[in-house]
């Protein structure tokens, strides 16, 4: 893969399952399959959940560029972003602020999260997918997109998806490839941790 082109949802998903193979993607499931290997950092001081003034967004900003440049994706970033539809098929689709945020994602999978639930009430997550070259500030309207609750299941990686990053509305989600990496990065940001104590 080029720092422009996005894979074909096949390669893509073979590099997936390769690499997180006992999970598929969902976001919020990452924690919980591979919890030895993550780590939860807030975005804002004293674990204040959400910004209210440009002087917060910054601080927000600051901590996702901060960790994500050291997790060096090299030239490009994988960025998946979800939809959600009541049908298999990609539309109509309920959150449409991810097509703005993100409007040269291409489609990657649809995936079902509940198959035991009640067909009535099938929710279907549609994940698509893009290129963006590495650099502080390509996220910013993303990330402050996350952080005001407007887009979820958001997931940024480098092209072969060796380390996983989930913003969400009040901090991120590292999966490391290895415990150690894991402590390593958690012992850089200490006070960026949550004091519950499951790091939640």
């Amino acid at each position: 893969m080029t720092s422009s082109s996005v894979p074909t949802p096949e390669a893509l998903t073979e590099i997936w399952e390769r690499q997180w193979p006992e999970c598929p993607p969902f976001a919020h499931w990452l924690r919980s399959y591979y919890s030895d290997r993550w780590v939860r950092f807030h975005s804002l001081p004293e674990s204040k959940r959400y910004p209210d003034n440009e002087a917060e967004y910054a601080t927000v900003l600051d901590r996702h560029y901060t960790v994500l440049s050291e997790l060096d994706p090299g030239p490009a970033l994988l960025v998946i972003t979800s939809e959600w539809t009541e049908t298999p098929a990609t539309a109509p689709q309920m959150w449409p602020r991810r097509s703005e945020v993100a409007p040269n994602a291409q489609h990657w999978r649809t995936l079902l999260e509940q198959p035991d639930e009640d067909p009535e009430y099938h929710s279907y997550t549609q994940l698509y997918v893009e290129i963006r070259p590495w650099r502080r500030g390509v996220l910013d309207l993303l990330l402050r997109t996350v952080a005001d609750d407007e887009l979820a299941n958001v997931i940024l990686a480098p092209a072969d998806l060796r380390w996983l990053y989930h913003p969400y509305d009040g901090g991120a989600d590292v999966i490391l490839p290895t415990r150690a990496q894991r402590d390593a990065l958690k012992d850089c940001h200490r006070a960026w941790l949550s004091k519950h104590p499951n790091g939640l």
